[in-house]
């Protein structure tokens, strides 16, 4: 199993693209795989024969592990391949017990229904945490998985005394009944069709509750008159398609003005973790890209900020075109510092996102349309058609206030407003 990006351990085996038997060549695709950013087909390093598959579709795979077993052309089968998939493992094990016999219980005691990756299983062994004890814990991954930081503020917990209320405190305590909420039960209906979602549609699902969880979020909106970017794109847009080969929508344009708006609003570029504020360095802005079987996923453009409305529309176009033929790589879906979504795409006037965790906004793009428009000129007031587009600023509350997101707001609203309709590309 490759390691598919920087903070992924482990991944899920969708489909096998080749069966035992079947002859494969070099870079021919051989297993589709899935992690909670991408999906991937995995090319086969080698030309030859696939002479073991170890897993099953929908099995979950630690990084590194040995999932297939291909005998190069010309060679013999391999007597017991069986077991030789793994060499190292064996060997491993037997060390531990025989240099440390105290931890060899450990090793056994993993034997569980539910998952634990490589990395809680090492943070487990060193804090001595037993199975039983993991097993009562609940976890905030996928289907109950317990992850990194569940372990981790599960240890924190554990580490601190339990506080001893007094006596005349005790007698207020919240009783132990106290109310669980739940979703209301849901019952079909005659002739109702029901559906399974599929994987990607489930980590949306968890994605976005988990959000509201965790974010207070508040939502601030603003119109814009952008006359003078729809009248320069129309201006430009044919030549740059012509010379650069480049379809020129206003995403580069609203994504050039965020990331200077993001370098002057540090606090709107961030993460929160506890009580410390996370100011990213980079500014990598997420583009929310509707899929065509109806899902969503975030591609993101690193180092906006570095980069010109042209290099924009490269990477733009670049990243949206590999989300919707599935050819994303994982790294294309990572880093992500701040998120646009363009409501614009279906005509829709405005809309209040949800924030793509761990950052703390996301800015919503409405449809640009032709409104009447109050202007104000040295002559008076006067109505003229223009070009207006509303803008919504999702944020967390916990960091960012109404005063900070309408000071963002107002800076791209006001960066739009006057935009040069004479610059030259």
């Amino acid at each position: 199993m490759p390691k598919l990006g920087e903070s992924i351990i482990e991944a899920t085996i969708i489909r096998w693209l080749k069966n035992e038997g079947d002859p494969v060549v070099e870079d021919e695709s051989l297993v589709e795989i899935a992690t909670d950013k991408v999906d991937s087909e995995i090319p086969s390093p080698v030309a030859g024969v696939i002479s073991k598959l170890f897993f099953k579709e929908g099995d979950v795979i630690p990084v590194g592990k040995i999932i297939a077993e291909i005998r190069l052309e010309g060679s013999e089968p391999e007597p017991q391949a069986d077991t030789a998939a793994e060499p190292v493992e064996a060997p491993q094990k037997s060390q531990e017990v025989k240099v440390e016999p105290q931890t060899a219980p450990e090793e056994t005691t993993f034997e569980s229904t539910r998952f634990y990756s490589p990395l809680v299983k090492s943070i487990a062994k060193q804090e001595n945490i037993s199975l039983q004890e993991l097993e009562n814990l609940t976890g905030s991954g996928k289907e109950n998985r317990l992850t990194k930081q569940d372990l981790v503020t599960y240890l924190q917990n554990r580490n601190e005394p339990a506080a001893v209320p007094a006596p005349e405190v005790a007698a207020k305590a919240v009783p132990a009944s106290t109310p669980v909420m739940q979703a209301p039960p849901v019952v079909a209906g005659q002739g109702d069709t029901i559906v399974e979602m599929d994987r990607m549609r489930k980590l949306i699902a968890d994605h976005m509750v988990m959000s509201k969880h965790t974010s207070p979020h508040v939502t601030s909106f603003i119109e814009v008159d952008v006359t003078p970017v729809v009248r320069w794109r129309e201006k430009v847009k044919e030549e740059v398609l012509k010379s650069r080969g480049q379809k020129l929508t206003f995403m580069p344009i609203f994504t050039e003005v965020v990331a200077k708006a993001l370098q002057q609003f540090p606090n709107v570029n961030a993460s929160v973790d506890g009580t410390k504020i996370i100011q990213r360095k980079q500014i990598n802005i997420g583009i929310a890209t509707a899929l065509p079987n109806g899902n969503l996923i975030v591609p993101v453009v690193k180092n906006a900020n570095q980069k010109n409305l042209l290099g924009l529309a490269a990477d733009i176009n670049g990243v949206a075109d590999r989300a919707r033929n599935s050819k994303l790589s994982p790294d294309d879906t990572q880093g992500g510092t701040f998120t646009i979504s363009n409501f614009g795409t279906f005509d829709t006037l405005t809309g209040t996102p949800v924030i793509n965790q761990p950052q703390v906004a996301i800015l919503g793009v409405g449809a640009v349309k032709k409104r009447p428009w109050v202007l104000e000129t040295p002559q008076g007031d006067m109505i003229a058609i223009r070009h207006i587009c509303m803008l919504s600023l999702s944020y967390d509350h916990r960091l960012v206030d109404g005063g900070l997101a309408g000071q963002f707001l107002k800076y791209i609203q006001q960066s739009l407003e006057s935009y040069n309709e004479n610059q030259v590309i």
